[in-house]
């Protein structure tokens, strides 16, 4: 194992950001609401503040989801994220199966994540997200995130072994305009 394998990993949990109340239609359309996009940018303006530019992210599928990636990649860089040359550039992985997703399904797509990879962006909805990080670290993760609270964990092995209880929740941040 290379000592780039070696190193600590930083686990990045999002809930998604405030969304429409339910209306006609499948929930996994829910739009953002307009705190809700002003919320998800500053979680990317706080994530680029604190140098937790992801190497990877794994993003629900739902449009609530990847709207708040989109919010938090304007935070993170001042462009969208498909467009301009400035800021980081991601993997980026829309995963159907962390919608409503048991934490253990979050783990599991943590776990298949490239081991080179040193933080990992998981933006995803509650109970799921909320319990993976009481999973994680079970002294010191809230009992249930807030629409754009990030949970900060730090694992010490590779991807492949992240395991309950191997992750310290190291910081938090909910933003709210």
């Amino acid at each position: 194992m290379t000592d780039a394998y070696a190193a600590a990993r930083t686990l990045v949990l999002l809930r998604h950001s405030k969304a429409e109340q339910p209306k006609e239609g499948p929930d996994a359309d829910r739009p953002l609401t307009t705190r809700g996009r002003a919320d998800a940018e500053s979680a990317g303006a706080w994530l680029a503040k604190h140098g937790l530019l992801p190497d990877v992210v794994l993003c629900s599928t739902a449009r609530r989801t990847r709207e708040t990636w989109h919010g938090v990649a304007m935070g993170m860089t001042g462009s969208p994220p498909e467009g301009g040359s400035a800021g980081p550039r991601p993997d980026v992985r829309y995963e159907a199966d962390a919608y409503e997703a048991h934490p253990d399904d979050l783990l599991a797509l943590v776990r298949r994540v490239d081991p080179a990879a040193g933080t990992v962006l998981l933006i995803a909805h509650n109970p799921g997200i909320s319990l993976l990080s009481a999973l994680l670290d079970a002294g010191g993760a809230p009992e249930e995130l807030r629409t754009t609270e990030l949970a900060v964990h730090r694992s010490p092995g590779p991807w492949v072994e992240l395991d309950r209880g191997r992750a310290q929740l190291t910081d938090r941040y909910t933003a709210r305009s």
